[in-house]
């Protein structure tokens, strides 16, 4: 699963330095300068962890806390120039799971985030079978369906398929790809990607009128979610 990552902060040079880090990393990121945007794209879009600053032009990040704190978990990672004891006490009374001084370096920010996407990981329930429109996988059995007909799947092909099937339509880019499939080190290898997607459609019939997946040039893939013909 690619996790979504909501940074809420009003300093555009902290924006960039953390959308750097988060994406390098496999991460999704999503800003926001103010709680209002804040609470619009929390609402629209759902993050599993929000990292948090509490100097914002419209309020303090508190009021934002508060705010997902009525309705949910979802883990929040506060970014404060404030190093007293009793700033740390109010902001992990009001909810927060960690808090970062600044400065801070990129190595301990990623720290911080694994921590608790460990946390979710172990709090969410293990999902199996995932099915979305004509096209279902297995995990456990690594199997994959087409409009209930099974087909046959490479390792790489059945992990690719995985990633777009856990997050339809949205865009999954290509160096998260490579990474989660191919390793580290292949960050950079465009062409493994284009030659096996090439492979998979064909398996799956994609065609113009059916495209399963859809290529963002430059940028990776998307699951467009075709309706299985019996739910029609």
């Amino acid at each position: 699963m690619t996790y979504k990552i909501l940074v809420v902060d009003d300093e555009p040079q902290i924006h960039t330095f953390i959308r750097i880090s988060l994406t390098a990393e496999g991460y999704c990121y999503v800003g926001a300068q103010s709680i209002e945007e804040a609470k619009t794209i929390f609402n629209q879009q759902r993050p599993e962890v929000i990292i948090l600053d509490l100097g914002l032009p419209d309020g303090d990040g508190i009021d934002f806390l508060n705010y997902v704190r009525h309705s949910s978990k979802t883990p929040v990672l506060i970014l404060t120039a404030r190093d007293q004891e009793d700033e740390k006490i109010r902001l992990l009374e009001a909810g927060a799971n960690d808090y970062l001084i600044k400065p801070f370096g990129v190595r301990e920010l990623i720290a911080r985030i694994k921590v608790l996407v460990r946390d979710l990981v172990i709090n969410e329930p293990v999902t199996d079978v995932i099915k979305h429109g004509a096209l279902s996988l297995q995990k456990s059995t690594h199997q994959f369906w087409l409009n209930g007909n099974e087909l046959a799947l490479t390792k790489k092909e059945f992990a690719f398929i995985e990633l777009l099937l856990a997050q339809p339509g949205n865009l999954v880019k290509q160096e998260v790809l490579l990474k989660r499939i191919w390793g580290p080190s292949h960050q950079e290898d465009t062409h493994y990607l284009r030659i096996m997607v090439s492979q998979l459609r064909k398996k799956l019939n994609n065609t113009a009128e059916q495209p399963f997946i859809k290529t963002e040039a430059g940028l990776g893939y998307r699951l467009n979610i075709v309706t299985d013909p019996e739910d029609q």
